[in-house]
C-alpha cells in the first residue's frame, strides 16, 4: 500500500509513466536501426548498452554521424575509467597506462586482458573500439584523443592524492567530468549541428560536467564511504567533523546536514552557466542529450538539501518524476521553469540557523533572475479536479500493475 500512497500523492507520475511507456519515450529517445550498422559499430553499441543503458538511450538518439562519435568517445573513456578503477593493477603499471592511454587508440592490436573489473570487455576487445575510432573523421579523432590524454593524466594525478581544498575538488571534477563536457561540446561543434561557440567556450562546458559530478558526489556520500572512497573536500567537511566518516554517526547528524547544505550551495553556483550553455543549443537531439541530465541533477539536489537521509541511505527522485523531467526538458523555457521550481523548493527548506543560509539565498537569487517562471511551469503542475479524480481512481485500480511498470521503466531512466 506504500506504493499506492506514493502514486496518490503524485498523480502526474501515473500519467507520465503511462505516456512514457506507451511511446512517449520516442520523442526524447528515438530508436536507432542496428541493421544499418557495420559489424564493428554493432559491437560498439552492444558494449555501450552493456556498460550504461541510460547513456546508451540518449546517445543513440543523437542525430547523424555525431551519434557514432559520441558512442566511441564514451567507450574510450569507459575503458580508461576501467583501468583507473581496477585495484588489481599495480600503481607502477597503472600510472603509465593512464598517461599513455590515448596512444593506444592508434595501436590496432593493443588490448588489456588482465582486468578484474565488470566492464573489462571494453579493454579485452579494445581493438574493435580503436578501429571504429580510426574510422571516424579526423576532426572527431582529434577531440577524443586530446580529451583522453588530459583525462588520463588527471586520473593519474589523483590516484594517491585526496581532495583537500575546494579548488582541488573543482580540479578533480574537471578531470573526470568537466573534460567530458568540453569534449562533447567540441564534438557538437565539429558535427556542425551546433555553432562553433559551443565548443570554444570551455568554461561553460566545464560547468556542465562539474554540476553533474558534484551532484553525484554529494548524493553518493554513504555509498562511497562504504566502499572506502572519499570525494568530499576536506576544506569543507573538516569544519564539521574530525573525520569524513564521522558525519554518518547519529550524534553528528546536525553538523553533517550543515556540511551537506554547504556543498549543495557550492554545486548550485554552476546552474547559471548551465542555463547559458543550454540557451545556445539549436539541435533538438543535442539539447535533449544535454538538458535531461541537468534537470535530473537539480531535482536530486533539491531532494538531498537539508535531508538527513543522505547519511542513512539512498536519496533518489521518484521514477515518475524522472520520466516527467525527461519528457518536459525539451526546450530552454521548460528547463528554466524546472530549475526555478527546484531552487524554490530548496529555498523553502533553508534553515535560518544554517551557516550557509546567506550564500544559499544569494545563489538562488542569481538562478531566479535567469529562470523566471513562464506558462510552461503553470501547465506542468496545475491539474483539473476531473483529471485528479481519474488519476486517483486509476491508481487505486492499478497500483499493482504500476509497480511492475515502474520496475520496467527504471532501466530506461
Amino acid at each position: 500500500m506504500e506504493l499506492l500512497r506514493k502514486w496518490l500523492g503524485h498523480p502526474e507520475d501515473i500519467y507520465n509513466l503511462l505516456r512514457f511507456k506507451m511511446g512517449g519515450y520516442r520523442v526524447v529517445m528515438p530508436r536507432m536501426d542496428p541493421d544499418s550498422l557495420g559489424c564493428g559499430l554493432r559491437t560498439c553499441y552492444r558494449y555501450l548498452n552493456q556498460t550504461s543503458r541510460s547513456f546508451a538511450a540518449v546517445i543513440q538518439a543523437l542525430d547523424g554521424e555525431l551519434r557514432h562519435a559520441v558512442c566511441i568517445f564514451y567507450l574510450v573513456l569507459r575503458a580508461l575509467d576501467t583501468v583507473e578503477d581496477d585495484m588489481s593493477i599495480p600503481l607502477d603499471v597503472k600510472v603509465p597506462m593512464l598517461q599513455e592511454f590515448h596512444s593506444y587508440l592508434y595501436q590496432p592490436e593493443w588490448k588489456y586482458m588482465e582486468s578484474k573489473e565488470k566492464d573489462r570487455q571494453v579493454l579485452e576487445d579494445f581493438p574493435t573500439i580503436s578501429m571504429e575510432f580510426r574510422n571516424l573523421s579526423k576532426v572527431y579523432q582529434d577531440v577524443i584523443s586530446d580529451i583522453c590524454h588530459k583525462m588520463g593524466v588527471g586520473m593519474a594525478e589523483f590516484l594517491e592524492k585526496k581532495v583537500d581544498s575546494q579548488h582541488e575538488w573543482d580540479k578533480y571534477c574537471h578531470y573526470v567530468a568537466g573534460l567530458v563536457g568540453i569534449g562533447l561540446s567540441r564534438l557538437f561543434s565539429a558535427s556542425e549541428l551546433e555553432d562553433s561557440i559551443v565548443g570554444q567556450d570551455t568554461e561553460l562546458a566545464n560547468s556542465m560536467g562539474l554540476f553533474l559530478q558534484k551532484t553525484n558526489i554529494i548524493r553518493d556520500y554513504l555509498e562511497d564511504q562504504m566502499e572506502g572512497r572519499e570525494f568530499w573536500p576536506r576544506e569543507v567537511w573538516s569544519r564539521y567533523a574530525q573525520k569524513l566518516s564521522d558525519l554518518a554517526k547519529p550524534e553528528n547528524i546536525e553538523m553533517a546536514v550543515q556540511c551537506l547544505n554547504e556543498l549543495i550551495t557550492n554545486a548550485l553556483h554552476h546552474v547559471p552557466d548551465v542555463l547559458t550553455y543550454l540557451s545556445r543549443l539549436k539541435n533538438q537531439s543535442v539539447f535533449n542529450f544535454c538538458a535531461i541530465p541537468q534537470v535530473m541533477a537539480i531535482a536530486t539536489l533539491a531532494a538531498c538539501y537539508n535531508n538527513k537521509q543522505v547519511f542513512r541511505g539512498v536519496v533518489k527522485i521518484r521514477k515518475g518524476q524522472a520520466v516527467t523531467l525527461m519528457m518536459d526538458a525539451t526546450n530552454i523555457q521548460a528547463v528554466k521553469a524546472i530549475m526555478y521550481q527546484y531552487v524554490e523548493e530548496i529555498y523553502q527548506k533553508i534553515p535560518s540557523t544554517d551557516p550557509s543560509s546567506n550564500k544559499t539565498q544569494q545563489v538562488i537569487a542569481s538562478i531566479r533572475a535567469m529562470s523566471l517562471p513562464g506558462s510552461s511551469m503553470a501547465s506542468r503542475h496545475h491539474y483539473s479536479p476531473i483529471y485528479l479524480s481519474c488519476a486517483m481512481l486509476l491508481a487505486a485500480l492499478s497500483w499493482q500493475y504500476l509497480s511492475t511498470l515502474s520496475k520496467a521503466t527504471e532501466e530506461m531512466i
